[in-house]
């Protein structure tokens, strides 16, 4: 009897863990942000983001450009599409530098990922992620994370605080 009420109270918990991932979970981008960060110096970055819906409102496209620092200049872009068969997010990244990702999209509690394959880098396995968190109506957080530990332990890479501009 324990069994069979674990096996339930399991699939209840996974069935709302997915749930929580649907056609709205990266809503909350969608519009024109200031990105703000802190360079290996402390100095202040900046950066634009544009998130629009295109392709009958079905696909997010976003216009990323740092406009300040060290890497002024630096330019990508990136579509978000919700796979309604698989109950799936999934976003392709290219930039000006000829950077790649394929990413799939997750929620763990109030965080949106999205996350890497994890792929051979010499002798280790690498796994990327994006971090959107503290998610407001004009702000939100979004962290570059990497971990060599098959998601056990992540490392802080970069973190841009967004704040919504007209």
């Amino acid at each position: 009897m324990k069994k069979v009420i674990l096996v339930f109270l399991f699939g209840i918990i996974t069935h709302q863990s997915k749930a929580q991932l649907d056609s709205l979970t990266f809503d909350f981008w969608v519009g024109k942000w200031a990105a703000t960060w802190q360079n290996s110096k402390g100095e202040t970055e900046t950066g634009t983001n544009l998130i629009e819906k295109i392709l009958d409102e079905r696909v997010l496209q976003e216009h990323f450009e740092i406009l300040s620092g060290g890497n002024k200049g630096f330019k990508g872009t990136s579509i978000s599409v919700w796979n309604s068969r698989n109950k799936t997010y999934h976003q392709a990244w290219a930039d000006n530098q000829g950077g790649y990702f394929n990413f799939t999209g997750e929620v763990d509690g109030d965080k949106k990922i999205f996350k890497t394959s994890p792929r051979a880098s010499g002798d280790q396995t690498i796994i990327q992620r994006m971090v959107f968190y503290d998610i407001k109506e004009n702000s939100f957080t979004w962290d570059w994370e990497s971990s060599t530990d098959n998601g056990d332990t992540w490392s802080l890479n970069w973190r841009i605080n967004y704040s919504r501009s007209n």
